[in-house]
């Protein structure tokens, strides 16, 4: 039947019949009326009980049909200003088309992506906006002008002496790493030390890198184009369970906190896997990424300390400081430190300015005084996070808080990627948990969200949650 909706201009088309009637008929036809552009973005919709009367049906009708339209990211409702369409850009789709899902069978569920998210809550990335410019320009005036001239030759492919030294006090220091200057290698991040690590392996006839259930698809497939299987190790309520990794001769952990369920590994499968590696001869990849940002209680150490013998060490400044700078660093056992240097090879260099600057930016105290600054604001952040979600999406438990830039959401059984579609639709860029999921995962499935809290800038936090909590059932 066809009603006038004289406050809009608008005719709805409702079409009872079928299993969904007239709540399925209404949504659809409010769904056609955005998507076409008939509902412009912004535009508020009359309260539920004054669209009842309009249409002759029942409040509870409306309700759910609005309701439903939030979750899948159409409109938004919020407190006050009632119910409105949500402000995004999506292309109509000419009358009568169809989108094919990918296997080409059918109609799929997937709709016109929208444009550029206007809010990021993906993980792996720091607030760059809160990049020291000031201090860091002032390190590298300094560093520049202290720096010998031969330190802007090829010099030394394991890469400045200055940085190496550096690095080794401050990891001994901050992580507990144990090593000295000749051992550290620096590299253009994780990947490319991962990719050095991964040849090493592969030229001592390692075929095997077990890795853990949830990571980066990225990184796994680094060590695959060494030559290296990547089997998924299992995880439970623990958290990653290393202690018995079959035939591998190595492991690639994250052990200071899971990325991305946040759990530290825990105490005696630490020692497990020191174990594992003394028995075997196996080698432990420990990816230290945000180790410094722990805001309950003492940092975790690093595994290295346990054995350096044992443990190739991985850190960047992606998270400290900014992805861009491209300044990563390994740790290797002495009896690899030659073969370590090697497979990075002669012309595989990193900027010697940049090296320099980071060097001059750790000893002068300015890195200590950055990373306190932003684990105060990274907190604050995690806080408004946990009690946002807890005031507005009860059902939703928030995990995963106790280090780092990110938390999981863990979500009602099924609603992963109703969510995950509906904050696409509100212009927010966002991962569910099965986004990071091994293919061949040793672990129970669970539906939840990866919320990166550290990538909005400050200008955008409070948007960027409030659109969050919009989305969650």
């Amino acid at each position: 039947m066809a009603e006038s909706w004289a406050t809009l201009g608008v005719d709805l088309h409702l079409e009872p019949a079928g299993s969904g009637g007239l709540r399925r008929g209404l949504t659809d036809a409010l769904r056609e009326a955005v998507r076409t552009g008939r509902l412009a973005p912004g535009t508020r919709l009359p309260s539920s009980r004054t669209l009842a009367a309009d249409l002759g049906i029942a409040r509870n009708t409306v309700a759910e049909a609005y309701a439903d339209l939030v979750a899948e990211g159409w409109l938004t409702a919020r407190q006050g200003s009632g119910t409105r369409v949500a402000e995004r850009a999506t292309a109509a789709a000419p009358p009568g088309s169809t989108t094919r899902g990918a296997d080409g069978a059918g109609p799929a569920a997937r709709r016109s992506a929208p444009g550029r998210p206007r809010y990021s809550l993906i993980p792996g990335s720091p607030d760059l906006a809160a990049f020291p410019r000031t201090e860091w320009l002032r390190a590298a005036r300094r560093a520049l002008a202290g720096a010998p001239y031969d330190a802007l030759g090829y010099g030394d492919p394991r890469g400045r002496p200055e940085l190496r030294a550096a690095l080794a006090g401050y990891l001994a220091r901050v992580r507990g790493v144990r090593t000295d200057p000749d051992c550290v290698l620096i590299t253009s991040g994780f990947a490319h030390a991962l990719r050095i690590a991964g040849t090493l392996l592969h030229s001592r006839g390692v075929r095997t890198a077990a890795v853990e259930s949830y990571g980066l698809d990225a990184y796994w497939g680094v060590l695959q184009r060494t030559g290296l299987a990547t089997p998924a190790l299992p995880y439970d309520e623990l958290g990653t369970d290393p202690r018995e990794p079959g035939d591998a001769g190595a492991v690639l952990l994250t052990p200071a906190h899971q990325f991305p369920m946040g759990t530290p590994l825990q105490p005696e499968r630490r020692a497990a896997v020191i174990d594992w590696a003394r028995r075997t001869g196996g080698l432990i990849l420990e990816d230290d990424y945000d180790g410094e940002f722990r805001y309950d209680r003492q940092p975790v150490g690093a595994v290295q300390g346990l054995d350096p013998d044992r443990v190739l060490y991985f850190g960047t400044a992606s998270k400290s400081l900014a992805p861009g700078l491209r300044l990563g660093w390994m740790v290797v056992p002495p009896s690899l430190a030659e073969e370590a240097a090697a497979a990075k090879g002669a012309a595989d260099t990193v900027g010697v300015l940049e090296q320099l600057t980071l060097a001059e930016f750790i000893t002068s105290g300015a890195y200590d005084r950055h990373v306190r600054s932003s684990r105060l604001r990274y907190r604050r952040r995690r806080d408004a996070l946990a009690a946002a979600v807890s005031a507005r999406a009860p059902e939703v438990t928030v995990t995963g808080i106790a280090a780092g830039l990110h938390a999981v959401l863990r979500l009602p059984a099924g609603m992963e990627q109703s969510v995950v579609q509906a904050a696409t639709w509100q212009g927010l860029a966002l991962h569910g948990l099965s986004f990071h999921r091994h293919p061949e995962a040793v672990a129970e499935p669970l539906d939840a969200l990866v919320v990166g809290y550290g990538t909005p800038p400050d200008s955008a936090w409070t948007g960027a949650l409030d659109a969050l909590c919009r989305v969650l059932p």
